[in-house]
C-alpha cells in the first residue's frame, strides 16, 4: 500500500515557514538555523502569519470557493476548519510581536520573542516529522530533527 503524501491542511503554514527559512539559509550559506529563524522573524511573511492574516486570507478564499481548497481541489470539512481556526489563534498567540523589544540590554531574547522562536521551531519540527513519516527526505533541508 503506497504512503499517503497529501499534506494535512494544518501543515500548510508549516510548509510556508519552513520554505522561507530554507530560502534564507540558501541565500546565506554561513548562517545557522537559529540565525535563519531570527531573520525570518523580521520578515513580512512572519508578520502575515503572526497577525493571523495568512489564515484569514485563506479562510476568505475558501469561503468564496464553497470551502474547496484551490491547491488540492478538495472540500475542507467543518472539523478541519475548526482545527485551522485553532491553529490560527495559536499562531497569533505564540508569535506575538512587540516591535523593538527583541533584545534586552543583556542581548538575550525577551521571553515573548523566545516563545515565538520556540513555536516556529516546533512548527518546523512537525513539518520534518511529516516528511520523514511519508518518506520524503528530499524535502528536509534544515535537518532540525537530526
Amino acid at each position: 500500500m503506497p504512503l499517503d503524501t497529501d499534506k494535512p491542511y494544518v501543515l500548510r503554514v508549516a510548509e510556508l515557514i519552513y520554505s522561507k527559512i530554507t530560502k534564507i539559509k540558501k541565500e546565506n550559506s554561513e548562517m545557522t538555523n537559529i540565525e535563519a529563524f531570527e531573520v525570518f522573524m523580521a520578515t513580512k511573511d512572519y508578520d502575515i502569519i503572526s497577525t493571523g492574516e495568512f489564515h484569514d486570507q485563506w479562510f476568505l478564499e475558501l469561503k468564496n470557493n464553497e470551502f474547496i481548497d484551490k491547491i488540492t481541489n478538495k472540500k475542507i470539512n467543518d472539523e478541519t476548519m475548526r482545527l485551522l481556526e485553532i491553529q490560527r489563534d495559536s499562531m497569533v498567540k505564540f508569535l506575538m510581536k512587540i516591535p523593538k523589544l527583541y533584545y534586552a540590554k543583556s542581548h538575550f531574547p525577551l521571553e515573548i520573542s523566545q516563545r515565538a522562536f520556540d513555536h516556529l521551531w516546533r512548527v518546523c519540527e512537525s513539518y520534518e516529522m511529516w516528511c520523514k513519516e511519508t518518506k520524503q527526505q528530499n524535502l528536509i533541508t534544515l535537518k532540525i530533527l537530526d
